[in-house]
């Protein structure tokens, strides 16, 4: 039987009761405290915190996030850690008032879609059993059954909402193959068939589009990266939400690495302040007009490199940043080199369980 302990979260003073056996993030979102967090499972350190008193279960946090050195100091992952007595945490909390943050709740799942949308890429529309609140760019955590009967542990996986907020029952997300991946190989691509029903909790995450800005902003997609920055995009454009104009840089090896290039193509035919260049990395113009397709469609090369040959300076703008970490710790080089600001710059890595081990991290960064 769990038992339940205070969390004291200063500066604020706010305190929230939290069992052994669930994480201190969790307990904090689901009261409405909104700690700083990002990938939720020990891999990206955004969460990392300072324990002033009290004990605690650093759990699954990886040694690359936590290190030896750190743990001995006193910090912590909030989404890993569980506590062991009364605790008392120093959070960097800077919450945009701008925005509505929404406490995490636990909702019931159906799949009434699944479609294959690019190599080892599939689209999944799931209908909760009520309607959800949440800001356009946050993800949900999926409960992943057990991999089979004698093994009988779930898992939780994350994944972030591609439709809007004006769709608050019926939602979208991008699923792309992990080989050998619990949650993608073993769940997602094998047995998941509309009409199962699965717990799903949210919403999760500060990588929101922030409405209370005018910017020309710059969006860098890779792989499904894509889907929180889809989202950003329909509930700025369809919405009226974001007054500036909105660029997206969608990358890929190939155009079959790519999804949903027809709808932001229409999308960007309906609102003059959309523009849209897909990229490819491994394909030529000559290969792509040889297929019948408009070699002028798309950029060629790296996407950080279009983006370059595009902007002699992005000074002024906002950039949104979400994909692999090498892509995104590339782009964000690129767009400080024209002169964007890091505080200018918000980003999601996609990581997932085999990157504990090490990633690219960078403080200056908001996510």
């Amino acid at each position: 039987m769990s038992e339940s302990y205070v969390v004291t979260i200063e500066p604020i003073g706010r305190q929230v009761l939290c069992r052994d056996d669930q994480s201190i993030l969790d307990a904090c979102l689901r009261a409405g405290v909104w700690l700083p967090h990002s990938c939720t499972h020990g891999t990206c350190a955004t969460c990392k915190c300072e324990v002033v008193d009290g004990d605690v279960d650093h759990g699954e946090a990886s040694s690359f996030a936590l290190m030896d050195f750190e743990r001995d100091e006193g910090k912590l992952l909030t989404c890993c850690a569980t506590p062991r007595s009364d605790v008392t945490i120093e959070a960097d909390i800077d919450v945009d008032e701008d925005l509505e943050m929404y406490p995490v709740q636990d909702y019931v799942a159906t799949l009434v879609e699944k479609t294959e949308i690019a190599r080892d890429t599939v689209r999944l529309v799931i209908e909760l059993d009520r309607d959800i609140a949440f800001n356009a760019g946050q993800y949900l955590t999926f409960e992943v059954p057990p991999a089979s009967q004698a093994d009988g542990v779930a898992v939780r996986r994350t994944w972030s909402i591609a439709s809007p907020p004006s769709e608050p029952r019926r939602l979208e997300f991008h699923v792309r193959l992990v080989p050998g991946g619990r949650g993608t190989a073993g769940w997602v691509f094998g047995g998941l068939s509309v009409g199962e029903q699965f717990p799903v909790s949210g919403p999760y995450g500060r990588f929101v589009l922030h409405t209370g800005q005018d910017n020309h902003t710059i969006m860098v997609a890779g792989g499904t990266g894509l889907a929180p920055i889809k989202a950003m995009l329909r509930h700025g454009l369809e919405n009226e939400a974001y007054g500036g104009e909105m660029t997206l840089y969608q990358g890929g090896r190939s155009r079959d690495w790519l999804y949903d290039v027809d709808f932001f193509r229409s999308l960007a035919e309906e609102f003059d302040q959309f523009t849209y260049r897909p990229c490819l990395s491994a394909e030529s113009a000559e290969e792509v007009a040889a297929s019948g397709d408009d070699p002028t469609a798309y950029g060629y090369g790296m996407v950080t490199d279009v983006i370059a040959n595009d902007h002699a300076s992005l000074s002024g703008c906002k950039g949104y940043l979400c994909g692999p970490p090498l892509m995104v710790e590339a782009a964000l080089k690129t767009l400080m080199s024209r002169r964007l600001f890091p505080r200018d710059i918000y980003r999601e890595e996609f990581f997932n369980e085999g990157d504990k081990s090490g990633g690219v991290n960078s403080p200056l960064i908001k996510r």
